[in-house]
């Protein structure tokens, strides 16, 4: 008799891979033979992850179209099979999958519009945080604030393409009111995904400078890295009236001091 452990695995197998081989004897037929229930649980299994992938990724779908889409999300199931009792975990890969996925190959936008879908998905579950501590910021000696790392709002995400890919979204949301016509060649798009306090996610199209001075604030960068960092993309950037904005707007929501 296989151990716990050996059944639970081959079942998965059995599901996501198509992988049966002699599992099925393992299960009670009760009716049915163990193959068809087995089928029974394949069909069911990969129509609820497909199900998740859509509500996660509607424009994607509408983009390529329902039967396409199934088809790719097929694909990622059997490539990217959930790893968490939680399907708002599920979806994660996806736009990473279609950027190797030949038969989208075309659609060279899509992967980062799935992207922003994704992005979109993690900022509406994300934990919410006070402000920052302005106060306690303003505290900081002068001559230490060059030090400072700050932390970007759970709820934020900062996003890049070298495509229009809000208005690609925008478009294909349900009753667009506007002209539906999007000119790929208008350029990409920096942006600053996050959401208020209402729950209402809110999309911020960043100049170059901007985008720059808050990556490098919530990634690698300290504070005098940042600003160097912001003024030579962008000379002109106004860099204290764009930290302060975002600062007061919640989206830097907490900072530290390394070696002090």
């Amino acid at each position: 008799m296989p151990r716990l452990r050996e059944l639970q695995l081959g079942l998965v197998s059995a599901l996501l891979d198509g992988d049966e081989g002699d599992f099925a004897r393992h299960i009670r037929a009760a009716g049915l033979p163990g193959a068809r229930r087995l089928q029974i649980y394949r069909n069911n299994t990969v129509l609820g992850l497909t199900d998740a992938l859509a509500a996660v990724y509607p424009v994607t779908r509408r983009l390529v179209g329902a039967e396409f889409f199934q088809y790719a999300a097929a694909q990622y199931i059997t490539r990217h099979p959930s790893r968490s009792g939680d399907l708002h975990e599920f979806g994660e890969h996806f736009p990473l999958f279609l950027q190797s996925f030949a038969p989208a190959a075309e659609l060279a936008y899509l992967p980062d519009v799935a992207r922003l879908e994704w992005a979109y998905h993690q900022v509406f579950h994300a934990a919410s945080h006070p402000p920052l501590d302005v106060a306690a910021l303003a505290r900081v000696p002068a001559d230490w604030q060059g030090a400072l790392h700050f932390q970007l709002h759970p709820a934020a995400r900062l996003l890049e393409s070298a495509f229009p890919i809000l208005r690609i979204w925008q478009v294909n949301q349900d009753n667009y009111p506007g002209d539906p016509t999007v000119d790929l060649a208008e350029g990409g798009v920096k942006l600053l995904i996050v959401r208020r306090e209402n729950l209402d996610i809110e999309f911020q199209v960043l100049e170059d400078g901007e985008f720059s001075l808050l990556r490098a604030l919530t990634t690698d960068g300290d504070f005098a890295m940042a600003c160097e960092r912001a003024l030579a993309t962008q000379p002109t950037f106004d860099l204290p009236a764009c930290f302060q904005r975002h600062v007061l707007q919640g989206a830097l929501v907490a900072f530290r001091l390394l070696d002090h």
